[in-house]
């Protein structure tokens, strides 16, 4: 059948809304939403980023938990945040440690990084995200790396 005016067809949907119960999460939709709405250093970053233009594939604004990273290298379990003046402030401080704690307790590093060192090198901060991706300091095939206090 077609709709009048639309020049298209019926329009069939799932019983179930469409999609997977994945793609109508909360932190889905968030995601989507920031992606839109990428910083100016988060914007220029992601340029040099995407496509594998690094000879890895980044994730922006990616969903991990009650959390959106702001890059993420599945490859190599790094979660990249793009830090701007907000988080030298309040409560944001503190809610940057519990979620680093979070990732870090489900084996993701993270690297923090300020907005303004993106403005003001982009380069060297592509260079320093292309080592860390390339020769961490810890290797996931070696297990998990070693506690505080513990022995390496």
């Amino acid at each position: 059948m077609i709709l009048p005016g639309t020049g298209r067809g019926t329009i069939r949907r799932r019983a179930n809304g469409g999609g997977g119960v994945s793609l109508r999460r909360p932190s889905v939709y968030f995601a989507r939403k920031m992606r839109r709405e990428m910083s100016p250093p988060e914007a220029l970053l992601w340029d040099q980023l995407r496509g594998r233009k690094l000879g890895f594939k980044v994730r922006r604004q990616h969903p991990i938990g009650p959390y959106v990273a702001d890059f993420f290298v599945r490859d190599s379990g790094l979660v990249i945040e793009i830090d701007g003046e907000a988080h030298n402030y309040g409560l944001r401080l503190s809610r940057d440690v519990a979620r680093d704690r979070y990732l870090n307790e489900r084996g993701y590093r993270v690297l923090r990084i300020l907005g303004s060192d993106v403005m003001k090198d982009l380069d060297a901060v592509v260079r320093m995200i292309a080592s860390q991706v390339t020769s961490p300091l810890h290797h996931p095939s070696d297990g998990p790396p070693p506690h505080a206090g513990e022995d390496s």
